[in-house]
C-alpha cells in the first residue's frame, strides 16, 4: 500500500524572512520520508500589502497604488539573494515581471469597475504564487527534489471572488491528477494556498483562512497521514497569552473544540480549515516554526480523557450587539425566520443568539453592515445597538459532564456586568458578552480560576 502523504503548511511569519525560510524548508527536507507536501502563504504582510493597494486603485491613486508595492517586491528579490545566491537571477526575473503584470492590474482595477473583483482576485493571488516559488528554488538547494505546483490547476472553485469555495469533484480530480504523480517519484510538491481558479481559469481566492484551507482539503482528498499547521506558536494555547501571559499551550484537543477557539477568537485556527480533516478523520497538527522539536497541539477526535473540564478560553473583541424587540413575537410563529432572512438577505454573519418571549439579542462581528440592515430590522421591530462588545467563551468537552463550572466561571467576574449569555447550543462552550474594555481583565481571571495561574 502507498504510503499517505503528510500535509506541511507554513504560515506567513514562518517564511518571513531569511531566517525563517531557512528553518522552514530544513523541516520539510527533515521529513522527506513522510512523503510532505508543502503548502505556503505569502510572505508575513504581503497580503496587506496587496489588498491596500488594490484599495488605493479603487480610491481613485493607482499610480501610488503601484508605487506602494515596490517595496515588497524589493523585499523579495532582497530574500532571493539572500538565500540563492548566484542562483537568484531567474527569481528576480520572475519577480519583475509580477511587478509590470501588478502594474497592469491595478491601472485595469481603476479604469474598469465592472472586473474589479476577478482583477483583484488576480493581484492577491501574487502573494502565495511568488511565496512558493521562492520556496521551492530554497528546497532545491538542499538537495531536495521539491517541484513547483500552480495551486489553481489543483483548486477548482466556483465564481465567488474574494471568498471562492471549491468544487470538490473537481478539485479531488485534479489534486490526484497533479499530485500523485509526484508523490510516487518521491518528489516533493510546494504549492500556494489560498489561491484556486475557476472552470474557465479566472483566478480565485478562498477569503480568510484559505492557505490553512487549501492545506486541509488536499489533505483530506488524499488521505494524508496528518495535517500540519506551522506557525509562530506553540500549538493553541489556554488563551491568548498577550492577555494572559502564562498561557500554556493544549496537547490535545477534539476538532469541535477547536472550532470553537478558533471561531470565537483563537486565530491559530480558522474554523473552515478543520472542516475537511473532520470528514476524512484526518488529525491536524499546530507547530512552532521556531521550535520544532516541540510537539504542539493536535487536533483530532481520538483523545484521552481531559483531566479538566475546561480546555481553553477565547475572546473576540469588536463586536456589536443587537436586541429586536417586537410584541408580535408573543405566542406567534415565523418571527426568527423572518428575522434571520434579514441577516440572510445582507450577508451578515451572527456569533451569538438568545432570546426571550419579546425579544431577540444577537452579535455581530461587522458593523459596516448595519447601514442597509437597521432598515429591515426596524420594519420587525424596535431595535437597539451596543458597540464596543466582547465575546468570552469558555470551551471544553468536560464542560457537559461537570457541575458547578457555570458557577465557578461567573463567580470570578461577580463584579463585572454580563450583557448576554448563551449556553446550550453547544454542549461544549459557554459563551457570553462583556464590555470590550473589561475583556482582557475578564480572560485574566478565569484563567486564574479554572488553570489556577
Amino acid at each position: 500500500m502507498t504510503k499517505s502523504p503528510t500535509i506541511v503548511k507554513f504560515g506567513g511569519t514562518s517564511v518571513g524572512d531569511a531566517e525563517a525560510i531557512r528553518r522552514a524548508a530544513s523541516i520539510v527536507v527533515h521529513q522527506a520520508n513522510d512523503r510532505p507536501i508543502v503548502v505556503v502563504s505569502a510572505l508575513s504582510h504581503v497580503t496587506d500589502a496587496l489588498v491596500r493597494s488594490a484599495k488605493l486603485a479603487v480610491e481613485g491613486e493607482p499610480e501610488r497604488a503601484i508605487t506602494a508595492l515596490e517595496e515588497q517586491f524589493e523585499r523579495h528579490r532582497n530574500l532571493a539573494r539572500n538565500l540563492l545566491g548566484v542562483n537568484s537571477q531567474k527569481f528576480s526575473d520572475e519577480v519583475d515581471r509580477i511587478g509590470s503584470e501588478a502594474a497592469r492590474l491595478i491601472r485595469m482595477s481603476a479604469s474598469e469597475p465592472d472586473r474589479r473583483s476577478p482583477i483583484e482576485d488576480e493581484l492577491l493571488s501574487y502573494g502565495e504564487r511568488l511565496s512558493a516559488q521562492l520556496f521551492t528554488a530554497v528546497l532545491r538547494t538542499m538537495d531536495s527534489p521539491a517541484r513547483l505546483i500552480d495551486a489553481r490547476k489543483c483548486m477548482v472553485t466556483d465564481e465567488e471572488h474574494g471568498r471562492a469555495s471549491p468544487l470538490l469533484g473537481e478539485t479531488e480530480r485534479r489534486t490526484r491528477q497533479e499530485l500523485q504523480p509526484l508523490l510516487e517519484s518521491s518528489e516533493i510538491p510546494v504549492l500556494g494556498g489560498f489561491i484556486g481558479s475557476t472552470l474557465k481559469g479566472v483566478t480565485t481566492t478562498l477569503g480568510r483562512g484559505g492557505s490553512d484551507y487549501t492545506a486541509s482539503l488536499i489533505g483530506a482528498l488524499l488521505s494524508a497521514r496528518e495535517i500540519q499547521i506551522w506557525t509562530d506558536v506553540p500549538g493553541i494555547l489556554t488563551a491568548d497569552p498577550r492577555l494572559v501571559p502564562s498561557a500554556r499551550s493544549i496537547s490535545r484537543l477534539s476538532y469541535a473544540e477547536a472550532a470553537e477557539l478558533a471561531y470565537f477568537g483563537a486565530k491559530v485556527l480558522h474554523p473552515k480549515s478543520v472542516q475537511p480533516a473532520v470528514e476524512r478523520s484526518i488529525p491536524i497538527r499546530i507547530c512552532d516554526s521556531r521550535t520544532p522539536e516541540q510537539p504542539g497541539t493536535v487536533v483530532w477526535n481520538h483523545l484521552e480523557k481531559a483531566s479538566s473540564a475546561v480546555k481553553a478560553i477565547a475572546c473576540k473583541r469588536g463586536i456589536t450587539t443587537l436586541r429586536i424587540s417586537s410584541a408580535g413575537m408573543l405566542g406567534a410563529y415565523g418571527f426568527l425566520k423572518a428575522l434571520f432572512e434579514v441577516f440572510d438577505r445582507h450577508r451578515v454573519v451572527v456569533d451569538v443568539v438568545a432570546t426571550s418571549e419579546v425579544s431577540v439579542s444577537l452579535t455581530i462581528d461587522d458593523p459596516t453592515a448595519l447601514p442597509a440592515l437597521l432598515p429591515d430590522l426596524e420594519s420587525l421591530g424596535a431595535v437597539e445597538v451596543e458597540h464596543g462588545r466582547a465575546i468570552v467563551c469558555v470551551v471544553g468537552e468536560g464542560l457537559q459532564h461537570t457541575p458547578g463550572v457555570a458557577s465557578r466561571v461567573f463567580g470570578a467576574i461577580r463584579d463585572i456586568n454580563v450583557f448576554l449569555i448563551s449556553q446550550g447550543a453547544s454542549s461544549i462552550n459557554l459563551t457570553f458578552i462583556v464590555d470590550e474594555a473589561h475583556a482582557g481583565e475578564v480572560v485574566s481571571r478565569l484563567h486564574e480560576a479554572v488553570f489556577g495561574e
